[in-house]
């Protein structure tokens, strides 16, 4: 992983997981190249353990294959609630989780 290759390591993103793609915007180009185009995603794999997915890939400059940044996503199911998770240094840092009821108990009103 490369922290020359992006404007900030690891930024807050709020509850935006990716499970694929790139956050170019964070990209500021090759540090070992000098360009900036496209980064490629390579050597993505996919486990599965005690019921959380794991999604793991690298972000690799499309002209030299120098890898920027390692991503990594995750998936499960806690409870009544769906839990995502992100990290890489190119995409950022995230959290989500969302209920699997129709309407999340977390958000309705107090009736009393």
């Amino acid at each position: 992983m490369c922290n020359g290759c992006v404007h900030k390591e690891y930024p807050d993103r709020g509850n935006t997981c990716l499970e694929n793609g790139s956050y170019l915007m964070n990209y500021l180009g090759c540090a070992k190249c000098n360009h900036r185009d496209f980064v490629l995603i390579s050597n993505k794999a996919t486990e599965d353990e005690d019921g959380e997915e794991i999604i793991t890939y690298d972000h690799v400059c499309k002209t030299c294959d120098h890898v920027v940044a390692r991503h990594e996503y995750t998936f499960s199911v806690v409870d009544e609630y769906q839990e995502y998770t992100m990290l890489c240094m190119l995409c950022g840092k995230a959290e989500d989780s969302i209920s699997v009821l129709p309407d999340d108990p977390r958000q309705c009103a107090p009736l009393f």
